[in-house]
């Protein structure tokens, strides 16, 4: 019953190409996180795990992206303190999807 409530939510990726029909990418993307969790003891605090949790996000958007995850987080910790993170428009510009990163930070096919 629970299910036949939730239909519309279940076929919601038959009315869009672009969504994926289950997260499996998602899941691999955390997978060595969940098998190494033991390996990280400094996210034995609410403040650790988040700051763990940010980081290891930036990393997969990055790698999903086609950056390579070292040169992006470099860019990014040169760039931050100069930016006035309230001004969309700066921000925008370094997100991982953006357009106007520099070449050097893509991945080479």
């Amino acid at each position: 019953m629970y299910s036949l409530k939730q239909w519309d939510k279940l076929t919601v990726f038959l009315e869009d190409g672009h969504l994926e029909i289950d997260n499996n990418r998602s899941e691999r993307s955390i997978k060595p996180f969940v098998i190494g969790r033991k390996n990280w003891l400094f996210a034995n605090t609410p403040r650790g795990a988040r700051a763990s949790a940010i980081t290891y996000s930036i990393v997969e958007t990055a790698k999903e992206n086609g950056l390579n995850p070292f040169a992006y987080l470099q860019y990014l910790f040169e760039q931050l303190p100069n930016v006035d993170t309230n001004d969309k428009t700066a921000m925008a510009a370094l997100m991982p999807w953006s357009e106007t990163l520099p070449g050097d930070i893509r991945k080479s096919k």
